[in-house]
């Protein structure tokens, strides 16, 4: 009973900067609200705009899961997912860095799967050769990776539309994040080569879009 109740409190702080996060590894998010109150899409499409000055205040982890499934969650089954990809090869790996912890997205178990200790958000800034330090600020960035094993080639085509399917991940989390009051932009900007080190990548593998998310700063 007390290793639950450790193990409940582990998840309870995940994405909230609070000193139990550490304890956290793998993270079985709660399931998404499906009826949380937002703004209709045609709205959320008038009034999408982007935003680079983020408050510290953290997400919860319902909201960090609402936000994944929105990103690229199950939709209505487990082989398709809330963003649409070429010829439906999944290609694209969303991960999730926090101030303390780098995690993968897991849309099938709606989890996160732990990759690395540590706040690495500068990478996602841009490093040191091109830091945009905005990011620093966001709770959260989402940063998205071409699977190109997934895709199953790596040629020129495979390129273009993994980067389709990448701003189709992004356009998801810029709807959503409008819909329910985050702020977010989206950026290419981000140290490349660092996070493929980081994440253990391989050439088949390219960071190629992210999304810092959180509370706009007033």
């Amino acid at each position: 009973m007390k290793k639950n109740f450790m193990k409940m409190m582990a998840v309870g702080a995940v994405a909230m900067g609070g000193s139990m996060g550490a304890m956290a590894q793998d993270v079985n998010l709660p399931a998404p609200d499906m009826k949380m109150q937002s703004m209709g899409v045609v709205e959320a499409l008038a009034t999408r705009h982007s935003v680079r000055n983020f408050s510290n205040k953290a997400l919860s982890q319902q909201e960090l899961s609402n936000l994944c499934w929105a990103a690229l969650g199950k939709a209505r089954d487990d082989e398709h997912r809330t963003a649409p990809t070429a010829m439906n090869r999944k290609e694209i790996r969303l991960f999730v860095f926090s101030a303390e912890k780098v995690w993968e997205y897991n849309a099938r178990e709606n989890s996160l799967r732990f990759v690395v200790d540590g706040d690495h958000r500068n990478l996602v800034a841009g490093g040191k050769a091109f830091s945009q330090d905005f990011v620093m600020d966001a709770p959260v960035s989402l940063v998205m990776v071409i699977d190109f094993d997934l895709f199953g080639s790596q040629n020129e085509q495979a390129l273009m539309m993994g980067c389709v399917d990448a701003g189709n991940v992004s356009e998801n989390i810029n709807l959503y994040c409008q819909a329910v009051g985050l702020a977010t932009v989206p950026r290419a900007t981000m140290d490349v080569e660092g996070l493929k080190a980081l994440l253990k990548l391989s050439d088949k593998q390219l960071p190629i879009m992210n999304n810092p998310v959180g509370w706009e700063k007033k």
